[in-house]
């Protein structure tokens, strides 16, 4: 069951340390897409939640308020949303936070670069298109075609279909569209990469690539379902993820795969 909570905010536009990204906004905390490896998970730690990651959102329902105070006194730079959630999750469709936050962001010209698994984006689709297409991104992130792998690994997530097909759709507005291709899955990633390529080849301007994180207290959840859904894979995972050189070889394999199947395809890639 999910918990949803309205809170109050300080802050909303926040520097950021991610290269090419001057700030990021986060207009909630938490996320209902349950992704078993989600990186974000870390920031239980620094709130009172004590329910599992994935199972509870806090809306920050003063969050486009905030941004129209602070955005006055910072210097117009490239603003991600989200790095540690995602704006689109089903509750944006209630609170439309992400919506008004764009308004302010399209109104005081800051560029923006969007991160979702969601086609909800659609629905701001004529306040993307005020942006001028150097300064407006939307991406998504997709690890695998495999529907079966998306329900283990992204329960609550939107399907893969909609994701590339909302893709296609904001590419053919003339809206500048991205693949994260991450986390990279040991072996499940690689098992669809070919068909995933092509399937992107007319329809993204860049793919960028990162590898899973385990460092985040995200392991056991992998390990369960890898254990329940694909026990030919556990110990495989667990020998290459936590051997450091197994891991180096494994990633530099991958990335190879990847950076081939670009060239064939004329995409630009770029590995974080």
């Amino acid at each position: 069951m999910l918990t949803v909570n309205e809170i109050q905010c300080k802050s909303i536009i926040n520097r950021s340390k991610i290269p090419g990204l001057d700030y990021t906004i986060n207009p909630y905390l938490g996320c209902a897409h349950g992704c078993v490896y989600c990186y974000a998970r870390f920031m239980s730690k620094y709130t009172a939640h004590q329910n599992e990651w994935g199972s509870f959102v806090d809306v920050k329902v003063n969050a486009p308020e905030i941004l129209k105070k602070q955005i006055t006194r910072i210097r117009p730079g490239t603003v991600c949303l989200s790095t540690v959630t995602d704006p689109y999750q089903a509750i944006e469709k209630k609170y439309g936070l992400t919506r008004q936050i764009l308004l302010t962001l399209a109104e005081h010209r800051f560029p923006i670069s969007i991160l979702t698994k969601s086609d909800l984006v659609l629905r701001d689709i004529d306040i993307l298109k005020t942006f001028e297409r150097s300064k407006c991104e939307v991406g998504f992130s997709i690890a695998t075609l495999d529907e079966k792998v998306h329900r283990v690994f992204e329960p609550f997530a939107p399907p893969i279909k909609n994701r590339l097909k909302t893709i296609k759709e904001l590419h053919d507005q003339d809206i500048k569209t991205w693949v994260f291709i991450a986390p990279v899955l040991p072996v499940l990633t690689q098992q669809t990469l070919v068909e995933l390529l092509a399937e992107l080849k007319r329809s993204v301007d860049y793919i960028l690539v990162d590898k899973l994180n385990i460092k985040c207290g995200n392991w056991k959840g992998i390990s369960n379902s890898l254990k329940t859904q694909f026990p030919e894979l556990s110990t495989q995972w667990e020998n290459t993820l936590f051997d450091r050189e197994k891991r180096k070889l494994y990633n530099e394999a991958i990335y190879q795969q990847i950076l081939d199947g670009c060239r064939n395809y004329r995409i630009e890639v770029q590995f974080c």
